[in-house]
């Protein structure tokens, strides 16, 4: 992806003048059905729907190559006996944490909800998390986007203290990699269409020419790896329970 196509689809908050149209198949009437059916037999399965659908999408280099048809899913109502737990990238540039709640029967993690914001202190950071359920668990980057591991240990520090239940991530990078692949290539990790900020990091999460992960605009992808590697401290709701009536005597001097 040019350095073009970037500056248009993610453009500085400041910018003016800029605008984007997305235009698909539909869109190009010189497009005959024959036509279209000989290029979606030539395109690879993982890129078909970004070139139907004029989706700006990496052409190589993508880390999960894997086709959005396969695990973007309508939002659908969540049970309650589901465990959940939520993975947490912090830094000041941006923040990103995405909820998953994981149907243990048949092993499907769904990707519901996500947090993505820049720029602001961790009370309020904490705060929008809580308001998903302070219950939930979530796994935290060690480093925490700190300077070293000691700032790492203070912010994890500054979020429990703001009623955080918060877990020291597993950040092995390539195995969480892996993980995750695994899973939406088989159908075991399925993401809600609400969650944008999530599908457009997905979109543009690519290796170099090295091999090596790029690390841009990838703190949705970071705090999913953690959440799958963590996926044995998730935990279901808790139960609450109706408090007790009073008791009560009566004539004989007998409680019910």
């Amino acid at each position: 992806m040019s350095a073009v196509v970037k500056r248009f689809i993610d453009p500085d908050k400041d910018a003016i003048g800029q605008a984007v149209t997305q235009a698909t198949w539909d869109d190009a009437p010189h497009l005959t059905d024959v036509m279209k059916n000989t290029l979606w037999g030539a395109i690879p399965p993982h890129q078909r729907d970004a070139r139907k659908k004029g989706i700006p999408s990496l052409g190589s280099g993508q880390i999960y190559p894997v086709s959005e048809e396969v695990f973007v899913i309508d939002p659908i109502k969540i049970p309650a006996h589901w465990p959940r737990i939520y993975g947490m990238d912090v830094g000041w540039n941006r923040t990103a944490v995405p909820w998953g709640a994981w149907d243990r029967e048949a092993d499907i993690l769904y990707i519901y909800s996500e947090h993505y914001m820049g720029e602001a202190q961790p009370p309020i950071h904490a705060s929008a998390i809580k308001s998903r359920g302070a219950w939930i668990p979530g796994m935290i980057d060690p480093a925490a986007r700190g300077r070293n591991q000691a700032d790492g240990n203070q912010l994890l520090k500054m979020y429990r203290e703001e009623g955080l239940n918060l877990i020291p991530a597993d950040n092995a990078v390539e195995a969480g990699i892996y993980e995750v692949w695994t899973r939406l290539s088989t159908g075991r990790m399925k993401v809600f269409s609400s969650c944008l900020n999530w599908l457009k990091e997905f979109r543009l999460y690519h290796r170099d020419e090295k091999g090596k992960v790029v690390k841009v605009d990838d703190h949705l992808m970071d705090g999913t790896r953690y959440l799958v590697a963590g996926l044995r401290n998730a935990m279901v709701a808790p139960v609450q329970m109706a408090p007790l009536a009073p008791l009560q005597s009566g004539d004989d001097g007998a409680y019910w």
